[in-house]
């Protein structure tokens, strides 16, 4: 019995070294071909690309409109909580082809966008209007609107800012269930 279970110990051990032994030679040379990118890498004769990598293209300038904006951020001060506060950020096409805004979206729920919505021929103005309500809002505030367009980069950011104090109703109001 002693001599059945000392033979299968010892073939039990002898796969286990052959098993590690090849993952051993596996590990090996996985590590081996990390080294040959690394060394590629540091010689600068990298040739690879990755599998994710897209290929792009330089954006031809006179398919591009150029946003020039007076100014890209509105310090509206300090206002009460519930005032609504409106800017309008006018630009100047800049670009070699008419600028079309595809899309603004607004940073949150208490600010809406309005925009030239026709295309803004080179050297014309156009204009972003931006209103913030400040209903429900208290502290530092700095809203923004993102740009999408036909411009170099794609994306431009507006950004209002500036303080709500709480109205006169919040300041000595519970907060939370009133408990009697």
């Amino acid at each position: 019995m002693k001599a059945k279970l000392l033979s299968v110990a010892a073939l039990a051990l002898m796969i286990a070294l052959g098993t590690s032994c090849s993952q051993k030679n596996d590990q090996d040379a996985k590590i081996q071909a990390l080294e040959d990118k690394i060394a590629q890498l540091e010689a600068g004769s990298s040739s690879i690309t990755p599998v994710n990598a897209q290929t792009t293209q330089t954006a031809d300038p006179s398919t591009l409109g150029a946003f020039e904006f007076a100014e890209m951020e509105y310090n509206f001060g300090t206002i009460k909580e519930g005032e609504v506060i409106e800017h309008i950020f006018n630009f100047t096409n800049n670009g070699q082809a008419p600028l079309v805004i595809s899309n603004i979206t607004a940073s949150c729920g208490c600010t809406s966008p309005d925009w030239t919505k026709t295309p803004v021929n080179p050297g014309e103005k156009g204009f972003v209007k931006v209103v913030f309500n400040s209903t429900a809002k208290s502290g530092a505030q700095a809203p923004t609107v993102t740009i999408q367009a036909n411009t170099n980069p794609t994306v431009t950011r507006l950004q209002m800012k500036g303080t709500v104090t709480p109205g006169a109703g919040a300041a000595g109001a519970p907060v939370g269930p009133v408990k009697r």
